[in-house]
């Protein structure tokens, strides 16, 4: 399965190049989604003007032209289900890429979303039909929408609940997990020293 990483900024303070361990933050997604044994290739999303800085730390970073994340992904849509991520994740877990991928092949759903108990959906750690998601973003544009949670109203897609994963493996929440200030770069840098 193919891995896409949101890397576009639409807000002044989405830094995905912030380091954590003297790494950008997006190389850190990158090299974690890589360990799951489901994802044998990896592209990023980068904002066009922001090709050069990004063609250092991934591998496959694809240069895009759009006004937002939800215009972005469309661009770059292809024909086979993929995971998608958000490139401020670096403590995205592979076992838990691996399951939530096992179960999307299993059940084939539209897409395969983790939800929180108060239902919120994490749009950008899901697994995605690539025609289907789209079809919905499309529909949300169209209807005025620019953020991505926004096509989960127009996808029939099978949730996850978050909590029941933690319950296997508490360190399933940690996946979700997201780098935006320097206490979480704090953060994040002393749980991946756990997680060695």
């Amino acid at each position: 399965m193919k891995a896409v990483i949101l890397a576009f900024p639409e807000k002044k303070w989405e830094n995905y190049t912030i380091p954590v361990n003297s790494e950008p933050v997006v190389k850190l997604t990158e090299r974690r989604l890589l360990m799951s044994k489901r994802i044998d290739e990896v592209i990023t999303i980068v904002r066009k003007d922001k090709l050069r800085s990004y063609s250092l730390h991934v591998t496959n970073p694809t240069p895009v032209q759009a006004r937002g994340k939800m215009e972005a992904l469309l661009k770059v849509m292809s024909g086979e289900p993929f995971f998608l991520a958000e490139g401020n994740m670096p403590l995205v877990m592979p076992f838990l890429v691996n399951y939530l991928a096992g179960l999307f092949y299993e059940n084939e759903p539209e897409a395969l979303i983790p939800v929180w108990k108060d239902g919120t959906a994490e749009v950008t750690h899901a697994v995605y039909e690539p025609g289907t998601l789209a079809d919905a973003m499309e529909a949300a544009l169209a209807e005025g929408y620019r953020s991505l949670s926004t096509a989960t109203g127009f996808l029939d897609y099978e949730p996850i609940s978050i909590e029941e994963l933690s319950k296997r493996n508490p360190k399933a929440t940690m996946s979700f997990f997201r780098v935006k200030n320097s206490l979480n770069v704090r953060f994040a840098e002393q749980t991946l020293k756990g997680l060695h």
